[in-house]
């Protein structure tokens, strides 16, 4: 049993799975319990001195806590959790007056490298990610500059400037062998992250002018300044280990942890002494130790305790999330439920959603579709903003849209829209220029693996179905019926472009074959328009799949024919032949037989390739708990726990009222969620 005394510690979110066994709530004026083994204390805060006293007149062992190296998306001094902890037996990795815990690890790093691969791995992973220890800074979009040194600021009398043997003078010091070291480059001092937003201050508030000094005030990610710098100078900051990770030369004023295993030029009085107790150490080795071994992790989604890998994954999702929907989104037009939905997909901590029909402060316009696209356009001109689009995902939800279901998943496309074939979208980019890692393919291919063994679709709904014994000998044909008015239809097809003349076509062509039409499910139940009349629809096909569930149907039939409906790439992914009649996303790149061509797709795609950039680059997953970006992965474990619909065919007035009663309770629980 871990005691703690502090109220901080004791309302840390999932303490218990940081520590890794259980903790009671301890006070000043209580006796200790006997069955307290361990004192936690924060750091080495002065309000930890009186909790070690204690521990120590009771032969406790104190474990100190810190905030991981790999923490959290937003600022702590904003409220946002730790998703990692540092739990150190012997001291904390900060005071360089003792060892650490974190200092032994390294040492024995060193000599035992086991972790070395994972540790490249993980360095690789932060840099070309831009992770931090806080990860809600934007990218510094700046390039080409030459001769630039960086400064390091921190935060005035942090304890880790002052376990580190750092004053004032050590950066007075720090900037002047700066400037002198590099009298013809530019110098960048980096502010920290707590003074931009107030909390504190800094060591170079009063800095004078000087035409060499660059002061960054803004907050930027760590990784995307550094690749502008060739030097770093920093007393005792993270960015110096963060600069050592990117491959720079680092200069420290104070001792940090990451001083003295001669990656640094350490220039503080007592770098021999330092040097002389910790060794020589590789990179690998202080990452495998901090990152690895030394710092304790959470889930973010469970609270349970997890890797590394799994956390640095997260931050990547909700960066990306955060970065990409960054500024004063305006979204007009949209009805009360559709805004109910799409606020979670567009809502973060770093911008401010609008939806009203005044957008005259705003960066951007985000839309519904091509519709709606079409009708705030000009007014969007007239702001000089972009237009963004947004629209349903690929595994959309457990019910229909029209139903009123709300979605699992959307697409915010920035240049298009994945449907539209008539210009560029972001989908089309990331399929042109993809580039799969060995990783990302084997993901790509267990995504798809997880798809085909539980028969995940768009709209995951639909009876089991079974072909007929007809089709016996014969080739079999399914032909997906679309939604009439749908705009992938307008913009992806040319001649064909009802269902009654796909279905025709496709008789036409095939008259010996074993023909399965499969009404679309919002024209089925009476939501849509695209009804072939019963006659011809039996005429020409030899079994009408009604309620059936589309995946059971693309499973028992050898080719799909489709104009631009999804379910042509979801037959991709179960390797069946596909043929295209209009201009769908996937069509064009050697994967289907198509109609027509596109000129901008010129490369052949894997499947991999195609699924990984269409479920996983492309679209935004959102738990509809939580509202906290997901991956497809965690998306398709919700969609498998909640029970899989009936379509319900009839069309009869109770039917109607059932169905309209539906979706008022569907509105009803999206609103207030």
């Amino acid at each position: 049993m871990i005691g703690i005394y502090s109220s901080g510690i004791w309302q840390l979110p999932h303490l218990q799975r940081f520590l890794g066994e259980a903790c009671c709530k301890l006070t000043p004026l209580s006796s200790l319990p006997g069955n307290v083994d361990a004192i936690a204390v924060w750091g080495e805060r002065p309000s930890a001195l009186r909790p070690i006293e204690r521990a120590q007149k009771a032969g406790l062992p104190v474990l100190r806590l810190e905030d991981g190296f790999t923490r959290s998306l937003e600022l702590g001094v904003n409220g946002a959790p730790p998703l990692g902890i540092v739990v150190d037996d012997l001291g904390i990795y900060y005071d360089a007056r003792r060892p650490s815990r974190l200092e032994i690890l390294i040492k024995q790093e060193a000599e035992t490298p086991t972790l070395k691969n994972e540790a490249l791995r993980v360095t690789a992973f932060i840099v070309e990610n831009d992770l931090s220890k806080y990860n809600h800074a934007p990218r510094f979009k700046e390039t080409h500059h030459d001769n630039v040194t960086l400064v390091v600021d921190q935060t005035y009398g942090d304890v880790s400037v002052t376990l580190g043997g750092a004053t004032e003078r050590q950066f007075a010091a720090m900037l002047s062998c700066a400037k002198k070291e590099h009298p013809h480059g530019e110098i960048w001092v980096k502010t920290h992250p707590d003074v931009l937003t107030g909390k504190k201050k800094g060591y170079f508030e009063a800095l004078t002018a000087d035409p060499r000094i660059r002061l960054i005030t803004k907050d930027f990610s760590p990784q995307s300044l550094l690749r502008q710098v060739s030097h770093v100078y920093t007393v005792t900051s993270q960015y110096g280990i963060e600069a050592l990770m990117a491959g720079k030369k680092v200069t420290c004023f104070g001792l940090p942890w990451y001083a003295g295993w001669g990656l640094t030029d350490d220039r503080h009085p007592q770098s021999q002494d330092i040097a002389a107790r910790r060794g020589n150490a590789p990179l690998s080795a202080l990452v495998a130790a901090a990152w690895l071994q030394y710092t304790r992790y959470v889930d973010p989604h469970t609270g349970e305790a997890s890797t590394l890998p799994d956390v640095l994954e997260y931050l990547r999702l909700q960066r990306q999330h955060l970065l990409a929907r960054s500024g004063q989104l305006w979204a007009p037009g949209m009805t009360l439920w559709k805004s109910s939905i799409v606020r979670p997909f567009l809502k973060t901590s770093g911008n401010s959603v609008d939806f009203s029909h005044k957008g005259k402060e705003a960066s951007a316009c985000v839309v519904w579709g091509i519709k709606g696209e079409q009708r705030w356009r000009q007014k969007a001109s007239q702001y000089d903003i972009p237009v963004w689009r947004m629209e349903d995902g690929f595994l959309r939800s457990s019910g229909l849209g029209s139903d009123l279901q709300p979605p699992l998943s959307l697409v915010l496309d920035k240049t298009g829209i994945y449907y539209d074939a008539s210009r560029p979208s972001d989908l089309e980019n990331l399929l042109i220029h993809s580039d799969l890692v060995p990783e990302q393919q084997r993901r790509a291919e267990s995504l798809r693996q997880k798809l085909i063994a539980n028969k995940l679709s768009k709209y995951n709904l639909g009876a089991s179905w079974q072909i007929p014994a007809g089709a016996a000998g014969k080739r079999r044909l399914l032909v997906t019926g679309q939604v009439e008015n749908d705009a992938s239809i307008a913009s992806g097809t040319a001649t064909i472009r009802t269902n009654l003349s796909l279905l025709s076509t496709v008789r036409a062509r095939h008259p010996d074959a074993f023909i399965i039409y499969k009404p679309h499910p919002d024209v089925l139940v009476g939501n849509r328009p695209g009804h072939i009349p019963d006659e011809e629809m039996h005429r020409l096909a030899d079994c009408v799949a009604l309620d059936a569930d589309i995946i059971e149907c693309i499973q028992q039939v050898d080719e799909v024919h489709t104009m631009t409906s999804l379910s042509g790439f979801e037959a991709l992914m179960h390797g069946k032949a596909v043929y295209c009649y209009g201009m769908p996303f996937y069509a064009g790149w050697g994967l289907t037989t198509d109609e027509y061509a596109c000129e901008r797709r010129q490369r052949l795609l894997t499947i991999s390739d195609l699924l990984y950039q269409t479920l996983i680059g492309y679209p935004a997953y959102i738990h509809p708990e939580s509202k906290q970006c997901i991956s497809p992965e965690m998306a398709m474990d919700w969609l498998l726990a909640q029970k899989r619909q009936a379509m319900g065919i009839k069309r009869g007035a109770g039917q109607y009222l059932q169905r309209q009663g539906r979706k008022l309770h569907m509105l009803m629980k999206t609103m207030k969620n």
